[in-house]
């Protein structure tokens, strides 16, 4: 045993030195700089920080030659820079530089508060609030329109009845509508939301040709055929450019708008603490 101590420690220093050769080879080629500008250094840890992934070799040699390239030439710029810069010029880009830097320490900071205090949560009553009394800022920019559709198969069984149920202005016929829901390729029914005429244009194929004018008529049943089906459409209500948007479709803008006043009230009144409590504090003094 005693004879085996000394030949595992000379081992063990073996291996170990291995290790300590092979680490000090690999960080002597990490902070080996891959270019050099006057007395400045790009490392290789630099550039593949900016690398985009999956790259294969031969692409990645050539974006590292572009990411030296750039870097060398700001390099350059920025020695002739400072090398030509008046000092007045350097005394107001220091100014610029320190003016920035405080404004991003106090947006920083003013984002930090508004997130912990500030209110998120915009109620229904708010926004209708909002709404009735700003409804002048809310004008359409173009035509909004509601309309139900159904698409099937032209070799339909149901056919006759499905077209049927679908111009009846009955509750009880719509309703019985449903019952195909499953055999229709696709449909929008008893659906309040309001869409433009480009999306009813992208929404059923053959009206994408379809003047504007055309479709901008309430009509109880349109009927169209093409070699995907037969469409059953029906325009139930239209909004014209510039009358007032619905509600529906302006409440997140509105809750933007609230929140945004929110902000702009919290910031007001962290201003004004921050004032008050330095002045009670004495660390602020008008003279």
């Amino acid at each position: 045993m005693k004879k085996l101590f000394p030949f595992l420690l000379t081992a063990t220093l073996l291996v170990t030195s291995c290790d300590l050769i092979t680490f000090k080879k690999q960080r002597t080629q990490e902070d080996k700089p891959i270019a050099t500008v006057y007395n400045k250094h790009l490392y290789k840890k630099d550039v593949a920080k900016l690398l985009p992934k999956n790259l294969s070799k031969q692409d990645s040699t050539v974006v590292v030659k572009g990411l030296i390239n750039t870097w060398a030439k700001q390099q350059l710029f920025l020695i002739k820079a400072e090398e030509n810069i008046s000092e007045i010029n350097s005394l107001e880009i220091e100014k610029l530089v320190n003016d920035y830097k405080s404004s991003l320490y106090i947006n920083n900071y003013k984002e930090k508060l508004i997130k912990q205090k500030l209110d998120t949560i915009v109620s229904d009553e708010e926004v209708a609030d909002f709404y009735n009394e700003n409804k002048d800022n809310f004008k359409l920019s173009e035509e909004l329109l509601q309309f139900d559709y159904v698409h099937f198969d032209k070799d339909h069984l149901e056919e006759k009845d499905i077209i049927k149920r679908f111009k009846s202005v009955k509750e009880e016929d719509r309703e019985e509508l449903e019952k195909y829901l499953l055999s229709f390729k696709s449909y929008r029914l008893q659906d309040s939301t309001w869409v433009t005429v480009n999306y009813l244009q992208r929404k059923i194929p053959p009206f994408a040709k379809e003047s504007k004018e055309n479709l901008l008529k309430i009509s109880k049943f349109i009927q169209k055929e093409d070699s995907l089906g037969v469409y059953l459409v029906a325009v139930k209500n239209i909004l014209q450019k510039n009358e007032t948007a619905p509600l529906s479709e302006v409440t997140n803008r509105i809750k933007q708008i609230i929140l945004h006043k929110r902000k702009l009230e919290l910031i007001r009144e962290i201003e004004k603490t921050l004032i008050n409590d330095a002045i009670q504090n004495k660390n602020f003094k008008e003279y």
